[in-house]
């Protein structure tokens, strides 16, 4: 049996005749940018999170960008952020003029620890840097600790950009992730919960004021026909891209529970295999999106490779921290700074997670897991 890591041809086989429809009357209607189907995709989903405005823009590292750089903090200041995350939550602060710094993680959640934000913002300014704000990622589809962050960020003066690129949908104590912050940023990439067939992102705020920079920013910077007031990006949605977010829209609930019932028969299954593999840690008064299900593994190289063996896709996220990048090395940082992040870099592994896998699918996972520590 081959079971892959993701496959978006099963998703495909469902609404594929629907989003084909919708397609086609985008292209047929001469209007690709700025159209009806973005302003319907906007509305529809700020409605959905609750938040005043919602952006189109042209990816969810874009989304990242545009919220710093219309947030405009003093030049030279550090930005605090997990290093256990994809690279584009870093690249953006480099890209806005402004300087990454990275705090360590919750072995449990994987997301950005509390107390080693509070660490280093002591720390960096007791050197007398200047600390503007935080970005909270909520990793693997799995809220951050955002109320207490969004509090810890009040008493010290930092904005709070919430990163759910990941988590789209998901939840704490009832509020809807991305609602925490000033501003939040999510991706439509292909391999998310909502996504469409490229690059897409979003940004969402209350901030009147903030909307309507970043909308001036993602069109060059102009704020009327041809007249510039900023340096901006083309950093556009597409009608497109609306139009097949708009259809999957329609199934995104539906596909969230799809996923919960997925995550809980890995972790039912799993269970015999506790002295060798621990199971995502899900908190009790969140409402996770599952994006990725991700185990910590005993040997977990050995058995991704033995896996791949049988058949079976998975994916490491990540196996280098970004305060270990090469990109990176200005900033300082060595083996040993941010152990939890190093150690869970060591450890975790992706399993195969989309809605429509089967469960002989996830059986056969499972099994092949087993049979791997059987033999090690």
């Amino acid at each position: 049996m081959k079971v892959p890591f993701l496959d978006l041809k099963r998703g495909y086989q469902i609404y594929g005749e629907e989003l084909e429809k919708e397609v086609l009357k985008v292209l047929r209607s001469g209007i690709y940018l700025n159209g009806e189907k973005t302003k319907e995709l906007e509305k529809t989903l700020a409605n959905y999170l609750g938040t005043k405005f919602a952006i189109g823009v042209s990816s969810g590292t874009e989304a990242l960008y545009l919220i710093l750089k219309a947030l405009s903090p003093e030049q030279n200041s550090f930005i605090l952020l997990p290093s256990f995350t994809f690279v584009s939550t870093a690249e953006v602060v480099v890209r806005a003029g402004f300087i990454p710094y990275f705090v360590d993680v919750e072995e449990k959640t994987c997301n950005i620890s509390l107390e080693s934000l509070k660490e280093t913002l002591k720390k960096l300014r007791k050197k007398n840097k200047k600390v503007s704000g935080v970005i909270a990622v909520s990793l693997f589809g799995i809220p951050a600790e955002l109320e207490k962050i969004k509090e810890f960020c009040r008493e010290e003066g930092l904005f709070l950009i919430e990163d759910i690129c990941q988590a789209f949908g998901a939840e704490l104590n009832y509020k809807k992730v991305g609602t925490f912050g000033i501003a939040s940023a999510t991706s439509f990439y292909p391999t998310k919960p909502l996504s469409t067939c490229g690059d897409a992102g979003m940004v969402f705020t209350d901030e009147e004021s903030l909307a309507f920079k970043i909308r001036c920013l993602k069109e060059h910077g102009q704020t009327k026909a041809y007249f510039y007031e900023f340096h901006g990006v083309n950093g556009r949605i597409d009608e497109i891209h609306s139009a097949i977010i708009l259809v999957k829209f329609k199934y995104f609930k539906d596909e969230l529970l799809k996923r919960q019932k997925i995550a809980e028969l890995y972790t039912q299954k799993l269970k015999k295999l506790k002295e060798f593999v621990e199971t995502p840690f899900f908190p009790e008064n969140t409402q996770p999106s599952y994006t990725l299900y991700t185990i910590k593994a005993f040997n977990r190289n050995k058995l991704k490779e033995f896996l791949k063996q049988k058949g079976i896709g998975t994916g490491v996220y990540y196996s280098l921290p970004l305060h270990l990048q090469p990109v990176y090395k200005e900033l300082g940082f060595k083996k040993g700074d941010l152990p939890v992040t190093e150690k869970l870099s060591e450890r975790v592994l992706s399993l195969p997670f989309y809605p429509y896998i089967k469960e002989e699918e996830v059986e056969y996972v499972v099994e092949s897991i087993a049979e791997f520590y059987q033999k090690n």
